[in-house]
């Protein structure tokens, strides 16, 4: 898809160098020389320690035809090189995928939420798969530069557009909503990530609904079911539809979709599923990609053979010699850590975890570190491995002091040696961390028992 002259200057006025042809288009938008293709349009990006504002004078020789320029830059732009000053180089990219975004006719879907924001990215991608070609944010491409992408990554033949927001602070997340104009939202849960930065899970819920800003006003939201705080801040931003969904044994709430776990699969609507990928948590997740589904109208029947991938780090089972370990180390969250407790607790034999920092909460860290440790302790694991600092280390020594082996280190690497000693043929171990931990350099030094 291309974007016409004309539908840049019906946004930001007329532009300065060059000649304008109304009837021209532009070939592609482009942040990274390295990719720029004859017609491109160059959108110089500026961030903490980089200016694109200094590539400027080579753009039109690597075959940019326009671009944008921020109104506080005086970096120099040939002078023969179409060009429009703008107030700021981001709010333009955003701008330019939000009209590519309207000139496509596949259903945009925008899904965020505190935790399994990404899992649930890629079950609704593949539950989305029998529409036709379905274009999703690859990696961590949530964020303000990352959604914009993703967006203008999606063409005429996408049958689907899924879009995983993310964010840190309030207001991000309303930008992105204005960027991609969604069809569908789906939260995913309000949790404790990012406490820190905003204080509150009242203010993480209000934060969360921002997904709302742009929705379309026939479009819907799909949450889980039963969250009062998630049902208050929505209600306070959005009229429209709102779709839930629930685990049969969960606490009793109103529900849309409602599955049944048993025997690794799902049952819900008079099928049984089998669960893509395990847990609870994912089974919930799960509900929420069928609802998207059916309200895109996908056959039910069609998703009993769902095709999921998600990137390294989550919810990936491996097999290091005779030992299985479940490798949980992108990220972390409390609740991400407690249901990866609770995986880790349905596994046959001795069980053991390698927790680490949990970044980014506040004044509430210490606690919500030790809640973690405590519910290790609870479901009875044979070891844990805390990786961390003091007060969080403390915490969590006393609140897992039950468990029959237990080691506090520094870093990731130094949790081999008490494995070393701990572990057996046939143990099951569970690593994860915030992504600052780094947890998985510790998969290498790994005993191959």
């Amino acid at each position: 898809m291309t974007l016409r002259y004309q539908q840049l200057v019906d946004l930001w006025g007329e532009p300065s160098g060059g000649r304008l042809d109304p009837k021209g288009a532009v070939g592609a938008i482009c942040t990274d020389t390295r990719q720029l293709r004859p017609g491109s349009l160059f959108v110089p990006l500026i961030g903490e320690r980089f200016d694109a504002h200094r590539f400027l004078p080579e753009i039109q020789a690597l075959g940019a035809t326009a671009t944008v320029v921020d109104q506080s830059s005086s970096a120099p732009v040939p002078a023969d090189l179409l060009h429009w000053r703008v107030d700021d180089t981001l709010l333009a990219y955003q701008q330019l995928a939000c009209l590519h975004r309207r000139q496509l006719s596949a259903a945009v879907v925008a899904v965020t939420g505190s935790a399994g924001k990404t899992t649930t990215r890629e079950l609704i991608r593949a539950a989305l798969a029998g529409l036709g070609p379905v274009q999703a944010s690859a990696a961590n491409n949530n964020n303000d530069v990352g959604v914009p992408l993703s967006l203008l990554q999606a063409n005429a033949n996408d049958r689907a557009v899924v879009i995983e927001m993310g964010m840190r602070g309030l207001g991000e997340i309303a930008r992105l909503s204005r960027c991609t104009e969604p069809d569908i939202a789906v939260i995913t849960n309000i949790g404790t990530a990012h406490i820190g930065r905003l204080g509150s899970r009242q203010a993480i819920a209000t934060a969360k609904c921002e997904i709302t800003t742009a929705l379309h006003a026939n479009g819907a939201v799909i949450i889980p079911a039963g969250d009062p705080l998630l049902d208050e801040a929505l209600e306070a931003v959005w009229s429209g539809r709102v779709i839930r969904v629930r685990l049969d044994d969960d606490p009793a709430a109103d529900a849309d979709w409602i599955g049944h776990l048993h025997g690794g699969n799902l049952h819900v609507a008079g099928l049984s599923i089998p669960l893509p990928l395990e847990g609870r948590h994912n089974a919930r997740n799960l509900l929420l990609a069928f609802a998207v589904a059916g309200e895109l109208g996908v056959p039910l029947p069609s998703l009993a053979q769902m095709n999921v991938t998600v990137p390294g780090g989550r919810n990936r089972r491996l097999a290091i010699g005779d030992l299985n370990v479940l490798d949980e180390t992108y990220n972390a969250s409390p609740e991400a850590v407690m249901a990866a407790l609770d995986l880790l607790a349905a596994a046959p034999g001795r069980r053991f975890a390698v927790l680490g920092t949990m970044l980014e909460l506040g004044e509430n860290s210490v606690a919500l570190h030790r809640s973690v440790a405590a519910h290790a302790a609870e479901l009875g694991l044979d070891g844990l491995v805390v990786v961390a600092d003091d007060p969080e280390a403390a915490a969590m020594q006393s609140a897992a002091a039950t468990l029959e082996h237990l080691a506090v280190v520094d870093a990731p690497e130094q949790a081999a040696e008490p494995l070393q000693a701990w572990l057996r043929s046939g143990d099951t171990l569970l690593l994860k961390a915030s992504r600052g931990v780094q947890m998985e350099r510790l998969l290498p030094l790994l005993p191959r028992l």
